[in-house]
């Protein structure tokens, strides 16, 4: 959450002459209301059986960047479906986190106690996020142009 993927995800679709899609959009475009909405109204599970399929479809459709939520990789036939993809895991600690997000209460899984759950989150996810990735590209500290270079190094790609 606030790692810059759909920022990042639009820089690296430019720089590779590619189109770009982010699966949260697709979502929110599909739904008819925002994620928080969603797990409000309906709950993480009911989410994330609506993210499954948005990024089975997104996959299956999309040749180029794509940006998926930071929970997807939470189900195993979506890191299935991941593999033998070249997939950027964007990094970033707390602090990052907070300067960037101010961990607010509009992100669903932040409501309550925001750096604690963050912690969890990434203690939960990150060996996921890890597992699928072709290359891990810290954002602390960098500009998104800086990770958008960083992720074309990493994965050994050339620009358009």
């Amino acid at each position: 959450m606030g790692v810059g993927k759909s920022t990042v995800g639009r820089l690296l679709a430019e720089r590779l002459g590619t189109g770009f899609r982010d699966t949260d959009e697709d979502i929110v475009a599909a739904e008819g209301r925002t994620i928080a909405d969603i797990f409000v109204e309906e709950g993480e599970p009911a989410f994330r059986a609506i993210e499954k399929e948005a990024v089975r479809r997104a996959v299956a459709a999309h040749e180029g960047v794509l940006a998926l939520g930071g929970g997807a990789v939470l189900d195993p036939d979506t890191r299935a479906l991941l593999a033998g993809h070249r997939v950027v895991y964007l990094s970033m600690d707390v602090e990052e986190a907070v300067r960037r997000t101010g961990l607010n209460v509009a992100r669903p899984l932040l409501a309550v106690n925001p750096r604690k759950q963050w912690r969890e989150l990434m203690e939960a996810r990150r060996h996921l996020y890890e597992e699928v990735a072709a290359a891990v590209v810290a954002t602390d500290g960098r500009t998104p142009e800086e990770v958008t270079r960083a992720a074309l190094d990493a994965l050994e790609l050339k620009e358009a």
